[in-house]
C-alpha cells in the first residue's frame, strides 16, 4: 500500500487539471503578447482564468498577479511595501514561511526595514495584545502573518489582525498558501493589502501561484522586461501553468464542503487512535482545538525506535514529513517547534491529509506507528 500524507509539502495534480492543461498545451501554443490570432487565443485564457481566481476571492481580475508561486509573491509584496509604500517597520512572527523571513532578514540587514517580532502564546498563536502594542508605538508599518502555519496548522484570525491594523493605519499582508483552496476566502471580508498563493498546494501544477495587490496601492515589479501582467511581472507568461492554477481553484470551491468534511473527519480519526495505541504523544500547535483541518504535527517520546519512525514509514509505503519541505534536501530542527513550548529532542511528524486520502489510510498509518514503536 502506498500512501502520502504529505499534502502540506504538495498535493497530487487532479486529473481534471491535468486534462486542462494537456488541451491547452496541445491547442494554445502561441504568445500572448502577440497581436495575431494565436496570440490572442492565449490572452484570452490567461485573462479567463484570471477573472476565475478573482470570482473566488471576491476581487477584480486586476488584483491579481500571476507569479511562479508563493514565494516569489511574498518577496514581491515586501519589496514592494518597502521601496513603493514607504514601509519602514515590519511586524512579523518568528514561525513565519522562510520567504517572509529571510527576505526580511536581508532588508533589515540592508537598513532599508526595521523588524520587529509579535509574541507568540504557548501553543503558538500570535498575540494579539503585543502585536496592537507594537503598532501602537509605530508608524509606516506593515504586518506579515501567514493565515495557517505550514507546519503546526496554527489559524490567524484574519478580521481581528486587519482591524488592528486599520486602527493604526498598518499595511496587511498574508501569506496564504496554506489555506487557499481549503477555505472560502473572500478577502472583501477584511482589510487585506497583499496575499501570497501557490497552486500546487490545492492540486494544481508547481511553478506558478499569484500576489494579490490590493488596488489602493501601486507597487514596483521585481521583474523587468516585456511589461508583462500589466507590466508587475514581465516574462512570456505560463500559460498551461496559469490555467491549470484556476481550474485547480474552481474545483476546490466546488468541492470545499465535501474536502473539508473528509479530511476533518480523517484528523479527527486519527488524533483518535493514536491517544488511544500510542503513549506518551503531544500534539503540537493548536490541531486538537481547530487550526487547519488537513494538518497534525505529532511529537513521539524520544527512543531508538522512534528516532527510526520517518524512515520506517517510508519503508511501509507511507510518506509523511517531519517538518515543511522548503528546504532543498535540508534536515535541520525545525524554527516553528524551537519557538513554541516544544522539546524539540523528540522527534516530531507532519501529517497532512488531502482530497485523495481516505480512513482506511489513516488506520493502516496508526497501525503501523504502533507495530514499529513497541
Amino acid at each position: 500500500m502506498k500512501i502520502y500524507f504529505d499534502n502540506a509539502a504538495t498535493t497530487p495534480v487532479a486529473p481534471e487539471v491535468i486534462q486542462a492543461m494537456t488541451e491547452t498545451l496541445n491547442d494554445v501554443f502561441g504568445n500572448p503578447s502577440s497581436i495575431h490570432e494565436y496570440g490572442r487565443k492565449a490572452r484570452v485564457l490567461i485573462e479567463n482564468s484570471r477573472k476565475s481566481v478573482a470570482n473566488n476571492l471576491n476581487v477584480s481580475p486586476s488584483e491579481i498577479i500571476f507569479t511562479s508561486g508563493g514565494t516569489e509573491a511574498d518577496n514581491t509584496a515586501i519589496r514592494g511595501a518597502v521601496f513603493d509604500l514607504g514601509v519602514k517597520h515590519i511586524i512579523t512572527s518568528k514561525i513565519e514561511h522562510p520567504a517572509v523571513l529571510n527576505t526580511l532578514d536581508i532588508l533589515e540587514k540592508e537598513n532599508k526595514v526595521k523588524v520587529s517580532f509579535v509574541k507568540l502564546t504557548e501553543n503558538g498563536h500570535i498575540d494579539l495584545n503585543n502585536l496592537e502594542e507594537i503598532l501602537s508605538t509605530t508608524s509606516n508599518s506593515m504586518v506579515s502573518l501567514m493565515h495557517a502555519n505550514n507546519e503546526i496548522g496554527n489559524l490567524l484570525p484574519m478580521k481581528d489582525v486587519s482591524g488592528i491594523c486599520e486602527k493604526y493605519n498598518a499595511f496587511f499582508m498574508s501569506d496564504t498558501v496554506q489555506t487557499m483552496g481549503k477555505y472560502a476566502n473572500n478577502f472583501q471580508n477584511f482589510n487585506l493589502h497583499f496575499a501570497a498563493c501557490s497552486a500546487h498546494k490545492f492540486y494544481g501544477p508547481k511553478g506558478i501561484g499569484f500576489l494579490y495587490i490590493n488596488g489602493n496601492n501601486k507597487i514596483s515589479p521585481m521583474l523587468f522586461g516585456g511589461g508583462q501582467e500589466r507590466g508587475m511581472r514581465s516574462g512570456t507568461e505560463n500559460i498551461h501553468g496559469i490555467v491549470g492554477l484556476a481550474k485547480a481553484m474552481e474545483l476546490s470551491y466546488l468541492h470545499l464542503e465535501r474536502d473539508q468534511k473528509n479530511i476533518s473527519e480523517m484528523k479527527s480519526l486519527m488524533i483518535a487512535l493514536l491517544k488511544e495505541k500510542v503513549n506518551g504523544i503531544s500534539f503540537n500547535g493548536d490541531c486538537e482545538n481547530g487550526g487547519l483541518y488537513s494538518l497534525l504535527n505529532v511529537s513521539f517520546p524520544k527512543t531508538m525506535k522512534s528516532e527510526m519512525l520517518l524512515q520506517n514509514l517510508d519503508i511501509n509505503g507511507i510518506a509523511v514529513s517531519g517538518g515543511s519541505a522548503c528546504a532543498s534536501g535540508s534536515v535541520h530542527v525545525s524554527h516553528v517547534l524551537e519557538e513554541i513550548s516544544t522539546d524539540i529532542d523528540r522527534p516530531s511528524i507532519r501529517f497532512s491529509f488531502g482530497r485523495y486520502n481516505n480512513v482506511e489510510e489513516v488506520k493502516y498509518t496508526v497501525e503501523k506507528l504502533v507495530q514499529h514503536l513497541n
